[in-house]
């Protein structure tokens, strides 16, 4: 097998091994997908400032995500499904995670649940809520989080309504997958995947499954998830989230500076400055472009991370210099999940820490903190 050196091969690897409907719904956008691959142009357009002559030994990456130690400032972003790209994927991306030292969020609409998670790590990691319309579920969601340990709430505010991705809909995506004549062809190519999803109980979304009443197959979980999303979220829903979780609260989905102030406003511990990886309101502007204003508005108030394109350690070092104090990757992690299981996982992470660690030495600095705009061509 080539050397994997970069994201884009375990992209590769990932596309060869993962089913299509799955491969595909982690590599995808709304509509014209024109956000989700604004995105990764923003942050390519912008240019690092190179210093010589600079002492650059010693080097550290190591930081603080919402008071919590991290070798460098990342978090693995919540991505529904995970336990489809790989089987029981949402528990050894938490076990990378957790051995590599950076936190790992785990999405509602996981394959594996809260409890599988917590049964298979040793450490807290993050949940990520949408607030459902069956508020009841959302709060035993919390509730069960909190018996988990999590030691974080990532909600969710822009998805109150599903943005149409034509290939999903196009794939017949469903979890599990239905065994159709084109996807049973597809899966005669995939050995791998097949193999270690049969090894394996975990295949519906475990969160759901069993967990609310009248919902206990594909079936029936397909309707109630279609109904449950809830278009009357609003902030007073984080007031309402804040009364049932009493531990850190990261509020993800800002993408505009007026609503970065609203969420400042209301206390949170961090926002997250994020399209939802140009996956919801095809045509908006890429969360790259946005992020130095909202770092301006209400940096001095609340802690800023920031999410949607990132696809190398140099771009984790331009989102930190333009002021966000942790990033999330999506995409990234998962392309390696598919393509090599909780290796891959890892693999994710040691290049983007190697791309991190060489470029803002090349900038001339030594210290991931005190990285900033002096380091970017403005």
């Amino acid at each position: 097998m080539t050397a994997v050196t970069c994201i884009a091969d375990l992209q590769a690897l990932a596309r060869r091994r993962v089913p299509k409907m799955f491969y595909e719904y982690a590599d995808t956008g709304s509509w014209t997908e024109s956000t989700y691959h604004d995105n990764e142009a923003a942050l390519q357009r912008q240019r690092l400032r190179q210093r010589v002559a600079r002492n650059i030994d010693n080097r550290s990456l190591k930081t603080q995500l919402v008071g919590q130690d991290v070798t460098m400032p990342v978090a693995l972003a919540p991505v529904g499904m995970t336990g489809m790209m790989h089987a029981d994927g949402e528990i050894l991306a938490a076990q990378a995670a957790e051995d590599f030292g950076v936190p790992y969020t785990l999405t509602t609409m996981s394959v594996c649940s809260i409890e599988d998670v917590a049964a298979h790590t040793t450490k807290p990691f993050w949940f990520q809520l949408y607030v459902m319309r069956d508020r009841g579920f959302s709060e035993s969601l919390m509730k069960r989080a909190l018996d988990a340990n999590c030691s974080a709430l990532v909600l969710t505010l822009d998805l109150q309504v599903l943005g149409q991705r034509h290939r999903d809909i196009k794939n017949g995506l469903s979890t599990p997958p239905k065994p159709t004549a084109r996807v049973l062809a597809d899966l005669l190519f995939k050995p791998r995947w097949c193999w270690h999803m049969l090894q394996t109980k975990r295949r519906d979304f475990g969160n759901i499954v069993g967990h609310v009443q009248g919902v206990a197959d594909m079936t029936s979980l397909s309707e109630w998830t279609v109904s449950q999303f809830d278009p009357t979220l609003d902030w007073s829903s984080v007031e309402w989230v804040k009364k049932h979780w009493n531990r850190k609260l990261i509020l993800k989905g800002i993408n505009d500076v007026e609503d970065s102030k609203i969420a400042a406003d209301l206390g949170a511990d961090a926002i997250v400055v994020s399209n939802h990886g140009g996956r919801q309101l095809d045509g908006a502007r890429a969360s790259y472009e946005v992020l130095g204003g909202i770092v301006d508005a209400v940096g001095d108030k609340v802690e800023i991370h920031f999410d949607s394109g990132i696809r190398s350690g140099q771009d984790i070092l331009k989102a930190i210099a333009m002021g966000a104090k942790g990033t999330f990757i999506g995409r990234s992690y998962i392309y390696g999940l598919g393509a090599m299981g909780k290796a891959g996982v890892t693999k994710t992470l040691e290049i983007m820490q190697k791309e991190l660690d060489i470029t803002m030495a090349l900038c001339g600095e030594t210290d991931i903190r005190e990285a900033g705009r002096h380091n970017l061509v403005l």
